[in-house]
Protein backbone atom coordinates (compact mmCIF):
# COMPACT_ATOMS: atom_id res chain seq x y z
CA UNK A 1 0.00 0.00 0.00
CA UNK A 2 1.39 3.51 -1.17
CA UNK A 3 0.39 6.11 0.88
CA UNK A 4 0.84 10.35 0.41
CA UNK A 5 4.13 12.35 2.24
CA UNK A 6 1.35 13.40 4.54
CA UNK A 7 0.61 10.33 5.93
CA UNK A 8 3.96 9.18 5.75
CA UNK A 9 4.67 12.03 7.49
CA UNK A 10 2.01 11.53 11.02
CA UNK A 11 3.12 7.97 11.06
CA UNK A 12 6.94 8.70 11.59
CA UNK A 13 5.36 11.81 14.31
CA UNK A 14 3.74 9.52 15.96
CA UNK A 15 6.52 7.15 16.75
CA UNK A 16 9.18 9.47 16.91
CA UNK A 17 8.12 12.51 18.09
CA UNK A 18 5.12 11.18 20.35
CA UNK A 19 6.45 8.13 21.30
CA UNK A 20 4.07 5.87 20.17
CA UNK A 21 4.33 2.18 19.49
CA UNK A 22 3.32 0.47 16.30
CA UNK A 23 0.00 -0.79 17.61
CA UNK A 24 -0.87 2.64 18.98
CA UNK A 25 -0.21 4.08 15.24
CA UNK A 26 -2.41 1.38 13.83
CA UNK A 27 -5.34 2.31 15.85
CA UNK A 28 -5.21 5.92 14.92
CA UNK A 29 -4.37 6.19 11.60
CA UNK A 30 -6.23 2.90 10.58
CA UNK A 31 -2.83 1.40 8.37
CA UNK A 32 -2.30 -2.49 9.37
CA UNK A 33 0.88 -3.25 10.92
CA UNK A 34 2.88 -3.90 7.53
CA UNK A 35 2.12 -0.34 6.17
CA UNK A 36 3.34 1.15 9.48
CA UNK A 37 6.46 -0.82 9.41
CA UNK A 38 7.06 -0.37 6.19
CA UNK A 39 7.27 3.71 6.80
CA UNK A 40 9.09 3.46 9.87
CA UNK A 41 11.99 1.55 8.46
CA UNK A 42 11.72 3.43 5.12
CA UNK A 43 15.18 5.49 4.67
CA UNK A 44 15.35 6.62 0.97
CA UNK A 45 12.99 9.38 0.39
CA UNK A 46 13.98 10.42 -3.18
CA UNK A 47 11.68 10.90 -5.73
CA UNK A 48 11.18 7.93 -8.11
CA UNK A 49 10.72 8.89 -11.69
CA UNK A 50 8.34 7.07 -14.15
CA UNK A 51 7.50 7.92 -17.63
CA UNK A 52 3.55 8.62 -17.64
CA UNK A 53 1.36 5.24 -18.02
CA UNK A 54 -0.29 6.25 -21.21
CA UNK A 55 -3.60 4.19 -20.69
CA UNK A 56 -3.94 4.92 -16.79
CA UNK A 57 -7.76 5.82 -16.58
CA UNK A 58 -9.32 8.57 -14.99
CA UNK A 59 -12.00 8.77 -12.08
CA UNK A 60 -15.34 9.42 -12.84
CA UNK A 61 -15.33 12.02 -10.39
CA UNK A 62 -12.69 14.02 -11.56
CA UNK A 63 -15.02 16.22 -13.70
CA UNK A 64 -16.20 17.49 -10.73
CA UNK A 65 -13.48 17.50 -7.93
CA UNK A 66 -12.60 20.94 -8.39
CA UNK A 67 -15.81 22.30 -6.81
CA UNK A 68 -15.52 19.31 -4.06
CA UNK A 69 -12.06 21.00 -3.37
CA UNK A 70 -13.50 24.73 -3.61
CA UNK A 71 -16.17 23.75 -0.97
CA UNK A 72 -14.03 21.95 1.52
CA UNK A 73 -11.75 24.25 1.13
CA UNK A 74 -13.80 27.19 2.27
CA UNK A 75 -15.41 24.93 5.32
CA UNK A 76 -11.95 25.88 6.94
CA UNK A 77 -13.70 29.27 8.16
CA UNK A 78 -17.05 27.90 8.85
CA UNK A 79 -18.35 26.74 12.50
CA UNK A 80 -16.68 22.75 12.75
CA UNK A 81 -20.91 21.88 13.19
CA UNK A 82 -21.72 24.02 10.14
CA UNK A 83 -19.38 21.95 7.72
CA UNK A 84 -20.61 19.40 4.58
CA UNK A 85 -20.59 16.50 5.16
CA UNK A 86 -20.17 13.38 2.17
CA UNK A 87 -24.08 13.15 1.91
CA UNK A 88 -24.58 16.97 1.63
CA UNK A 89 -21.73 17.19 -1.03
CA UNK A 90 -23.35 14.43 -3.16
CA UNK A 91 -27.09 16.20 -3.06
CA UNK A 92 -25.17 19.46 -3.59
CA UNK A 93 -23.52 17.63 -6.86
CA UNK A 94 -26.76 16.54 -7.86
CA UNK A 95 -28.40 20.04 -7.44
CA UNK A 96 -25.86 21.70 -9.47
CA UNK A 97 -25.18 19.39 -11.97
CA UNK A 98 -28.22 17.34 -12.53
CA UNK A 99 -27.82 14.11 -14.62
CA UNK A 100 -24.16 14.92 -15.66
CA UNK A 101 -23.42 13.96 -12.04
CA UNK A 102 -23.77 9.86 -11.92
CA UNK A 103 -21.05 9.05 -9.44
CA UNK A 104 -21.83 6.57 -6.75
CA UNK A 105 -22.41 8.00 -2.86
CA UNK A 106 -19.41 5.01 -2.26
CA UNK A 107 -16.55 6.90 -4.72
CA UNK A 108 -17.79 10.53 -3.47
CA UNK A 109 -17.55 9.43 0.39
CA UNK A 110 -14.40 8.28 0.48
CA UNK A 111 -12.67 11.00 -1.61
CA UNK A 112 -14.33 13.22 0.67
CA UNK A 113 -12.75 11.55 3.64
CA UNK A 114 -9.63 11.51 2.29
CA UNK A 115 -9.97 15.43 1.24
CA UNK A 116 -10.64 16.02 4.74
CA UNK A 117 -7.95 14.31 6.16
CA UNK A 118 -5.28 16.53 4.10
CA UNK A 119 -7.35 19.80 4.98
CA UNK A 120 -8.04 19.09 8.81
CA UNK A 121 -5.85 17.00 10.02
CA UNK A 122 -4.42 17.60 13.31
CA UNK A 123 -2.41 20.42 14.21
CA UNK A 124 1.62 19.41 14.94
CA UNK A 125 2.47 20.79 18.58
CA UNK A 126 5.87 21.98 19.50
CA UNK A 127 7.36 24.56 21.63
CA UNK A 128 10.61 26.60 21.43
CA UNK A 129 13.25 26.09 24.02
CA UNK A 130 14.00 28.63 26.79
CA UNK A 131 17.54 26.70 27.07
CA UNK A 132 19.19 25.48 23.30
CA UNK A 133 19.96 21.60 23.70
CA UNK A 134 23.15 20.28 21.95
CA UNK A 135 22.80 19.09 18.21
CA UNK A 136 19.87 21.46 17.71
CA UNK A 137 20.03 24.03 14.81
CA UNK A 138 18.59 27.16 12.96
CA UNK A 139 18.48 28.50 9.56
CA UNK A 140 17.93 31.70 7.77
CA UNK A 141 19.06 33.04 4.19
CA UNK A 142 20.54 36.91 4.28
CA UNK A 143 21.54 39.00 0.87
CA UNK A 144 25.02 38.57 -0.38
CA UNK A 145 26.30 40.10 -4.19
CA UNK A 146 29.00 38.42 -5.74
CA UNK A 147 30.30 37.86 -9.38
CA UNK A 148 31.44 34.54 -10.83
CA UNK A 149 33.61 34.75 -13.73
CA UNK A 150 32.84 38.78 -14.10
CA UNK A 151 28.52 38.21 -13.76
CA UNK A 152 26.83 40.16 -11.24
CA UNK A 153 24.53 38.28 -8.83
CA UNK A 154 21.91 39.25 -6.50
CA UNK A 155 22.85 36.44 -4.42
CA UNK A 156 21.70 34.74 -1.25
CA UNK A 157 23.67 33.03 1.62
CA UNK A 158 22.37 30.15 3.62
CA UNK A 159 23.47 30.02 6.99
CA UNK A 160 23.16 27.62 9.44
CA UNK A 161 24.25 27.85 13.27
CA UNK A 162 24.04 25.67 16.34
CA UNK A 163 23.05 28.14 19.13
CA UNK A 164 24.07 25.82 22.00
CA UNK A 165 27.88 27.05 21.10
CA UNK A 166 27.65 29.68 18.43
CA UNK A 167 29.36 27.65 15.91
CA UNK A 168 27.85 28.61 12.35
CA UNK A 169 28.14 27.75 8.71
CA UNK A 170 27.20 29.14 5.79
CA UNK A 171 27.09 28.62 1.72
CA UNK A 172 26.58 30.94 -1.26
CA UNK A 173 23.53 30.72 -4.25
CA UNK A 174 22.20 32.65 -6.73
CA UNK A 175 18.51 32.87 -5.17
CA UNK A 176 16.43 31.49 -2.49
CA UNK A 177 14.52 28.35 -3.72
CA UNK A 178 14.07 24.99 -2.40
CA UNK A 179 16.40 23.87 -4.14
CA UNK A 180 19.41 26.19 -3.16
CA UNK A 181 17.56 25.59 0.92
CA UNK A 182 18.23 21.72 0.47
CA UNK A 183 21.94 22.10 -1.48
CA UNK A 184 23.15 24.49 1.01
CA UNK A 185 21.73 22.29 3.95
CA UNK A 186 23.39 18.33 2.58
CA UNK A 187 26.63 20.51 1.86
CA UNK A 188 26.82 20.92 5.13
CA UNK A 189 25.36 18.03 7.02
CA UNK A 190 28.02 15.84 4.27
CA UNK A 191 30.88 18.21 5.90
CA UNK A 192 29.71 18.02 9.55
CA UNK A 193 28.92 14.25 8.98
CA UNK A 194 25.50 14.36 10.80
CA UNK A 195 22.70 15.99 10.96
CA UNK A 196 21.19 18.14 13.29
CA UNK A 197 18.05 16.48 15.01
CA UNK A 198 15.79 19.58 15.42
CA UNK A 199 16.10 22.43 12.98
CA UNK A 200 14.12 25.78 13.58
CA UNK A 201 13.18 27.73 10.11
CA UNK A 202 11.12 30.79 9.23
CA UNK A 203 7.88 30.16 7.19
CA UNK A 204 9.43 30.29 3.42
CA UNK A 205 7.00 29.22 0.62
CA UNK A 206 9.33 26.98 -0.39
CA UNK A 207 8.70 24.73 2.47
CA UNK A 208 5.58 25.61 3.39
CA UNK A 209 2.63 26.20 1.77
CA UNK A 210 -0.52 27.43 4.02
CA UNK A 211 -0.65 28.31 7.47
CA UNK A 212 -3.40 27.89 9.36
CA UNK A 213 -4.68 28.42 12.91
CA UNK A 214 -3.00 27.62 16.14
CA UNK A 215 0.81 27.42 14.27
CA UNK A 216 -0.40 24.69 11.67
CA UNK A 217 2.37 24.79 8.70
CA UNK A 218 1.21 22.34 5.73
CA UNK A 219 4.76 21.66 3.82
CA UNK A 220 5.20 21.17 0.78
CA UNK A 221 5.62 18.19 -0.67
CA UNK A 222 9.49 17.81 -1.44
CA UNK A 223 10.13 19.72 1.66
CA UNK A 224 8.67 17.10 3.82
CA UNK A 225 10.26 14.44 1.41
CA UNK A 226 13.88 16.11 2.36
CA UNK A 227 12.82 16.26 6.42
CA UNK A 228 11.79 12.79 6.13
CA UNK A 229 15.16 11.47 4.80
CA UNK A 230 17.10 13.07 6.62
CA UNK A 231 14.84 12.46 10.06
CA UNK A 232 15.19 15.47 11.56
CA UNK A 233 12.30 17.54 13.35
CA UNK A 234 11.24 20.90 11.56
CA UNK A 235 10.19 23.35 13.92
CA UNK A 236 8.46 26.87 12.09
CA UNK A 237 8.75 30.22 13.80
CA UNK A 238 5.68 32.28 14.14
CA UNK A 239 4.98 34.70 11.18
CA UNK A 240 6.97 38.27 11.55
CA UNK A 241 8.78 36.43 14.79
CA UNK A 242 12.08 36.76 13.69
CA UNK A 243 12.81 37.09 17.40
CA UNK A 244 12.49 33.63 18.17
CA UNK A 245 15.66 32.52 16.34
CA UNK A 246 17.38 35.44 17.12
CA UNK A 247 21.03 33.26 16.93
CA UNK A 248 20.51 32.60 13.26
CA UNK A 249 19.68 36.10 12.66
CA UNK A 250 22.99 37.70 14.18
CA UNK A 251 24.73 34.85 12.15
CA UNK A 252 23.13 35.83 8.59
CA UNK A 253 24.76 39.20 9.44
CA UNK A 254 28.32 37.90 11.17
CA UNK A 255 28.92 35.78 8.15
CA UNK A 256 28.22 38.54 5.77
CA UNK A 257 30.75 41.03 7.46
CA UNK A 258 33.32 38.67 7.81
CA UNK A 259 33.26 36.53 4.77
CA UNK A 260 31.86 38.69 2.06
CA UNK A 261 32.77 42.06 2.42
CA UNK A 262 34.04 43.31 -0.17
CA UNK A 263 32.10 41.00 -2.42
CA UNK A 264 33.09 38.03 -3.81
CA UNK A 265 34.73 37.28 -7.17
CA UNK A 266 35.61 33.73 -7.88
CA UNK A 267 35.43 31.98 -11.05
CA UNK A 268 33.63 29.29 -9.78
CA UNK A 269 30.56 28.79 -7.24
CA UNK A 270 30.98 25.16 -6.09
CA UNK A 271 34.99 25.50 -5.22
CA UNK A 272 33.95 29.13 -3.55
CA UNK A 273 31.71 27.14 -1.54
CA UNK A 274 33.82 24.01 -0.32
CA UNK A 275 36.16 26.80 0.67
CA UNK A 276 33.69 28.37 3.38
CA UNK A 277 33.27 25.28 4.92
CA UNK A 278 36.46 25.07 5.97
CA UNK A 279 37.42 28.57 6.93
CA UNK A 280 34.00 28.33 9.12
CA UNK A 281 35.88 25.59 10.57
CA UNK A 282 38.47 27.75 11.93
CA UNK A 283 36.34 30.19 12.70
CA UNK A 284 35.67 28.38 15.80
CA UNK A 285 38.69 28.87 17.84
CA UNK A 286 37.65 32.15 19.03
CA UNK A 287 35.30 32.63 22.59
CA UNK A 288 32.31 31.70 23.54
CA UNK A 289 30.59 35.45 23.94
CA UNK A 290 28.82 34.52 27.27
CA UNK A 291 30.24 30.98 28.06
CA UNK A 292 34.03 30.54 29.19
CA UNK A 293 35.01 27.99 26.57
CA UNK A 294 35.82 28.10 23.51
CA UNK A 295 33.07 27.90 20.05
CA UNK A 296 35.07 24.97 19.47
CA UNK A 297 35.09 22.80 22.71
CA UNK A 298 31.36 23.77 22.81
CA UNK A 299 31.07 22.67 19.35
CA UNK A 300 31.86 19.10 20.30
CA UNK A 301 28.85 17.95 22.46
CA UNK A 302 26.97 19.20 19.19
CA UNK A 303 28.92 16.76 17.22
CA UNK A 304 28.41 14.48 19.59
CA UNK A 305 24.16 14.62 19.61
CA UNK A 306 23.68 14.90 15.24
CA UNK A 307 21.80 12.08 13.92
CA UNK A 308 23.71 9.55 11.13
CA UNK A 309 23.91 10.54 7.75
CA UNK A 310 21.05 8.14 5.98
CA UNK A 311 22.61 5.38 3.56
CA UNK A 312 21.33 6.57 0.47
CA UNK A 313 22.19 10.15 -0.55
CA UNK A 314 18.86 12.83 -1.48
CA UNK A 315 19.08 14.24 -4.63
CA UNK A 316 17.75 17.75 -4.05
CA UNK A 317 15.92 18.19 -7.22
CA UNK A 318 12.51 19.16 -7.94
CA UNK A 319 10.52 17.23 -10.96
CA UNK A 320 7.77 19.29 -12.78
CA UNK A 321 5.71 18.33 -15.93
CA UNK A 322 5.65 21.38 -18.21
CA UNK A 323 4.05 21.86 -22.12
CA UNK A 324 6.60 23.59 -24.43
CA UNK A 325 5.30 26.41 -26.64
CA UNK A 326 5.48 26.51 -30.12
CA UNK A 327 8.96 27.46 -30.11
CA UNK A 328 9.76 24.88 -27.94
CA UNK A 329 9.95 26.45 -24.46
CA UNK A 330 8.69 26.01 -21.35
CA UNK A 331 9.19 28.86 -18.70
CA UNK A 332 9.37 29.01 -14.86
CA UNK A 333 9.48 31.96 -12.17
CA UNK A 334 6.02 33.07 -13.03
CA UNK A 335 6.85 32.88 -17.14
CA UNK A 336 10.14 35.18 -16.49
CA UNK A 337 12.45 32.66 -17.17
CA UNK A 338 12.48 30.71 -20.78
CA UNK A 339 14.19 27.93 -21.88
CA UNK A 340 14.38 26.11 -24.65
CA UNK A 341 14.57 22.57 -25.76
CA UNK A 342 14.95 21.14 -29.17
CA UNK A 343 13.00 22.13 -32.85
CA UNK A 344 11.56 18.64 -32.51
CA UNK A 345 9.76 19.10 -29.11
CA UNK A 346 7.67 21.90 -29.95
CA UNK A 347 4.07 21.72 -28.09
CA UNK A 348 5.01 18.23 -26.22
CA UNK A 349 5.46 17.53 -22.99
CA UNK A 350 8.15 17.22 -21.26
CA UNK A 351 9.58 16.58 -17.53
CA UNK A 352 12.06 19.68 -16.05
CA UNK A 353 14.66 18.80 -13.41
CA UNK A 354 15.41 21.51 -11.22
CA UNK A 355 18.28 22.05 -8.99
CA UNK A 356 19.92 25.30 -7.41
CA UNK A 357 22.31 25.45 -10.63
CA UNK A 358 20.79 23.52 -13.35
CA UNK A 359 17.44 22.99 -15.50
CA UNK A 360 17.60 19.83 -17.05
CA UNK A 361 15.00 18.92 -19.72
CA UNK A 362 14.01 15.59 -20.34
CA UNK A 363 11.62 13.82 -22.95
CA UNK A 364 8.36 11.51 -21.95
CA UNK A 365 10.94 8.70 -21.90
CA UNK A 366 12.85 10.82 -18.86
CA UNK A 367 15.79 11.16 -21.52
CA UNK A 368 17.49 14.24 -20.98
CA UNK A 369 17.24 16.28 -24.09
CA UNK A 370 19.71 19.44 -22.65
CA UNK A 371 20.76 21.02 -19.87
CA UNK A 372 20.72 25.03 -19.47
CA UNK A 373 22.22 27.01 -16.44
CA UNK A 374 19.28 27.96 -13.90
CA UNK A 375 18.49 31.76 -14.52
CA UNK A 376 17.88 34.08 -11.86
CA UNK A 377 16.57 37.20 -11.13
CA UNK A 378 13.16 39.01 -11.65
CA UNK A 379 13.78 40.25 -15.02
CA UNK A 380 13.12 38.53 -18.29
CA UNK A 381 15.56 36.27 -19.69
CA UNK A 382 16.00 33.62 -21.96
CA UNK A 383 18.65 30.80 -22.24
CA UNK A 384 18.91 28.43 -25.34
CA UNK A 385 21.76 25.94 -26.74
CA UNK A 386 21.71 26.96 -30.28
CA UNK A 387 24.11 24.34 -31.05
CA UNK A 388 20.39 21.43 -30.72
CA UNK A 389 18.91 24.36 -33.77
CA UNK A 390 22.04 23.53 -35.73
CA UNK A 391 19.88 20.79 -37.58
CA UNK A 392 17.06 23.48 -38.24
CA UNK A 393 18.88 26.18 -39.49
CA UNK A 394 20.84 24.14 -41.93
CA UNK A 395 17.70 24.07 -43.65
CA UNK A 396 17.56 27.77 -43.90
CA UNK A 397 21.00 28.61 -44.48
CA UNK A 398 20.11 32.28 -44.94
CA UNK A 399 19.54 32.46 -40.90
CA UNK A 400 22.68 31.93 -39.93
CA UNK A 401 24.03 35.15 -39.24
CA UNK A 402 20.95 35.94 -37.75
CA UNK A 403 21.53 33.54 -35.09
CA UNK A 404 23.17 32.92 -31.80
CA UNK A 405 25.48 29.52 -33.55
CA UNK A 406 27.14 32.02 -35.81
CA UNK A 407 28.85 33.26 -32.62
CA UNK A 408 29.79 30.38 -31.78
CA UNK A 409 31.93 29.77 -34.74
CA UNK A 410 35.61 30.82 -35.26
CA UNK A 411 36.41 33.59 -37.73
CA UNK A 412 38.32 31.25 -40.07
CA UNK A 413 34.93 29.55 -40.59
CA UNK A 414 33.01 32.41 -40.64
CA UNK A 415 35.23 33.76 -43.69
CA UNK A 416 34.48 30.32 -45.58
CA UNK A 417 31.14 30.43 -45.02
CA UNK A 418 31.01 33.67 -47.51
CA UNK A 419 32.27 32.09 -49.64
CA UNK A 420 29.76 29.62 -50.26
CA UNK A 421 26.61 29.74 -52.34
CA UNK A 422 23.45 28.62 -50.83
CA UNK A 423 23.36 24.82 -51.59
CA UNK A 424 27.28 24.52 -50.58
CA UNK A 425 26.42 26.33 -47.59
CA UNK A 426 23.42 24.48 -46.68
CA UNK A 427 25.19 21.28 -47.17
CA UNK A 428 28.26 22.27 -45.18
CA UNK A 429 25.63 22.77 -42.14
CA UNK A 430 24.29 19.37 -42.71
CA UNK A 431 27.84 17.27 -42.68
CA UNK A 432 28.48 19.62 -39.09
CA UNK A 433 25.02 18.97 -37.90
CA UNK A 434 25.89 15.80 -38.42
CA UNK A 435 29.10 15.17 -37.24
CA UNK A 436 28.14 17.43 -34.02
CA UNK A 437 25.28 14.56 -33.57
CA UNK A 438 28.03 11.32 -33.72
CA UNK A 439 30.64 13.23 -31.05
CA UNK A 440 30.29 17.22 -29.99
CA UNK A 441 30.32 20.60 -32.34
CA UNK A 442 34.05 21.30 -31.19
CA UNK A 443 35.02 18.45 -33.06
CA UNK A 444 33.02 19.42 -35.92
CA UNK A 445 34.26 22.38 -36.37
CA UNK A 446 37.98 21.04 -35.69
CA UNK A 447 37.30 19.14 -38.73
CA UNK A 448 36.07 22.03 -40.41
CA UNK A 449 38.81 24.08 -39.78
CA UNK A 450 41.46 21.12 -40.87
CA UNK A 451 39.73 21.33 -44.05
CA UNK A 452 39.84 25.08 -44.71
CA UNK A 453 43.44 24.70 -43.90
CA UNK A 454 43.87 22.12 -47.02
CA UNK A 455 42.29 24.21 -49.57
CA UNK A 456 39.33 21.31 -49.58
CA UNK A 457 35.48 22.59 -50.41
CA UNK A 458 33.63 19.85 -50.54
CA UNK A 459 32.13 18.24 -47.67
CA UNK A 460 33.38 15.00 -48.10
CA UNK A 461 36.65 16.49 -47.10
CA UNK A 462 35.39 17.16 -44.11
CA UNK A 463 34.32 14.04 -42.82
CA UNK A 464 37.12 12.55 -44.12
CA UNK A 465 39.16 14.74 -41.69
CA UNK A 466 36.56 14.16 -39.28
CA UNK A 467 37.03 10.63 -39.31
CA UNK A 468 41.10 10.72 -38.94
CA UNK A 469 40.44 12.45 -35.91
CA UNK A 470 38.13 10.99 -34.08
CA UNK A 471 38.51 7.21 -35.24
CA UNK A 472 40.40 5.03 -32.97
CA UNK A 473 43.60 4.37 -34.88
CA UNK A 474 46.58 3.03 -33.95
CA UNK A 475 49.53 5.24 -33.76
CA UNK A 476 53.34 3.36 -34.61
CA UNK A 477 56.28 4.59 -34.21
CA UNK A 478 58.50 4.09 -36.87
CA UNK A 479 60.91 1.22 -36.27
CA UNK A 480 64.52 0.98 -36.94
CA UNK A 481 66.22 -2.34 -38.36
CA UNK A 482 68.46 -4.28 -37.16
CA UNK A 483 72.37 -3.96 -37.59
CA UNK A 484 72.57 -7.49 -38.82
CA UNK A 485 69.72 -7.02 -41.24
CA UNK A 486 70.77 -8.08 -44.87
CA UNK A 487 70.56 -5.44 -47.12
CA UNK A 488 68.73 -5.76 -50.27
CA UNK A 489 68.92 -4.35 -53.55
CA UNK A 490 67.00 -1.29 -54.78
CA UNK A 491 64.18 -2.13 -56.44
CA UNK A 492 64.00 -1.00 -60.20
CA UNK A 493 60.83 -1.86 -62.19
CA UNK A 494 61.02 -2.86 -65.64
CA UNK A 495 57.63 -1.65 -67.31
CA UNK A 496 58.77 -1.82 -71.31
CA UNK A 497 56.38 -5.07 -71.20
CA UNK A 498 53.51 -2.47 -71.37
CA UNK A 499 54.77 -1.20 -74.79
CA UNK A 500 53.83 -4.27 -76.68
CA UNK A 501 50.20 -2.84 -76.08
CA UNK A 502 50.89 0.01 -78.24
CA UNK A 503 51.05 0.20 -81.98
CA UNK A 504 51.92 2.75 -84.30
CA UNK A 505 49.95 4.00 -87.18
CA UNK A 506 50.48 6.30 -89.63
CA UNK A 507 52.77 7.63 -86.92
CA UNK A 508 50.65 8.16 -84.28
CA UNK A 509 50.68 5.69 -81.20
CA UNK A 510 47.02 4.47 -80.43
CA UNK A 511 46.57 1.89 -78.07
CA UNK A 512 43.15 0.12 -79.23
Amino acid sequence: MTLAMTDINDIKKLYFKKGLNVAEIMRKTGHDRKTVNKYLDMTDFNEVLEPPKKSKRGSKLDPFKKTIDKWLEADKKAWRKQRHTAKRVHNRLIEVYGSKYDCSYRLLAEYVRIKKKEIFSDEPKFFLPLKHLPGEAQVDFGRTDFRENGTFYEGRHLNLSFPQSNTGYTQLFKGENLQCLEQGMINIFNHLGGVPSRIVFDNASSMISDIGKNKYRKLTEHFMMFKNHFRFEAVFCNPASGHEKGNIEGKVGYHRRNYFVPPPEFDNLDEFNKSLLTELDDDQYREHYRKNATQHELFQADLKALLPLPEVEFEPALVVSKKTDANACITIHKGKHRYFTKPSLAKSNVFVKLTAEKVIILDQDLKEVVTHDRLYGDLKQESINWILYLGQISKRPTALKYTGIYDLFPQAAKDYFDTLDYENLKATLKTLNTLTEETNFEAAVDALLDAISHGARDTDSIQVLFKRKNSKIMELDGHLAAKNAPELPELKPDISFYDTFYTVADGVEAND
